[in-house]
């Protein structure tokens, strides 16, 4: 039986959407793989016989796509596809660690190689998931020698498109001053209340200078 004449409840595509890749069994996750069978052979059984012709799925994520070729009804796209697959996961597997920011510390120390040096203010958001993983480092704007905007807006489109639910912010002071500007307390103030509304967390705002930093309140 081809995969799209079983019942959609059961096809394997329509169920990894419905109730996640944890449903699904190994052949079925490698059938969406494929794509599509052979004359005669789904992708499901296609993809047992994978499996078979490798001795196991640790072997089959192993395998060189040329090894693949030798399985009856697959061709180049499906062993380059399938190989492909699994050596994205080794590499995603060899990455380091993601940076955290479990204090300001941190947030300072990332932040602080995008400011130092710097002839003009410029502010920088660091966007972190709910564990504090770093998403994305970036610099939200730069303005003068003594001043730049904060624009709020743009900075929670920046945490929301890049999939973060935290985020901290730190902009420079040329001067070496560490006092914040009553500027630099409104644009807090406002990005905490912002963030707050559409269910974001401020972490933190932070002064910089070459060679200190100071946390800014999030709260008048």
């Amino acid at each position: 039986m081809r995969v799209k004449d079983l019942p959609p409840t059961d096809q394997p595509r329509e169920r990894l959407l419905s109730t996640g890749a944890t449903a699904l069994a190994d052949r079925e996750l490698l059938a969406l793989l494929l794509g599509s069978g052979s004359r005669g052979v789904s992708s499901i059984e296609l993809a047992s016989r994978l499996i078979a012709h490798c001795g196991d799925l640790g072997a089959l994520s192993r395998a060189e796509a040329h090894r693949l070729l030798a399985v009856p009804g697959v061709g180049p796209a499906k062993a380059a596809r399938v190989a492909a697959a699994f050596h994205l996961v080794r590499r995603a597997q060899s990455e380091p660690d993601r940076a955290r920011i479990s204090s300001s510390a941190d947030l300072a120390a990332l932040a602080a190689p995008l400011l130092h040096g710097q002839p003009k203010e410029r502010l920088v958001v660091v966007v972190c998931d709910a564990r504090g993983a770093v998403l994305r480092r970036t610099v939200a704007s730069e303005g003068g020698s003594d001043h730049t905007t904060a624009p709020v807006r743009d900075i929670i489109v920046t945490v929301l498109t890049s999939g973060g639910s935290a985020f901290g912010l730190a902009h420079n002071h040329p001067s070496g001053s560490l006092e914040p500007s009553p500027a630099d307390l409104d644009a807090t103030w406002r990005m905490a209340e912002a963030a707050e509304t559409v269910g974001l967390h401020l972490l933190d705002h932070l002064v910089i200078t070459d060679t200190a930093w100071r946390r800014i309140p999030l709260r008048a």
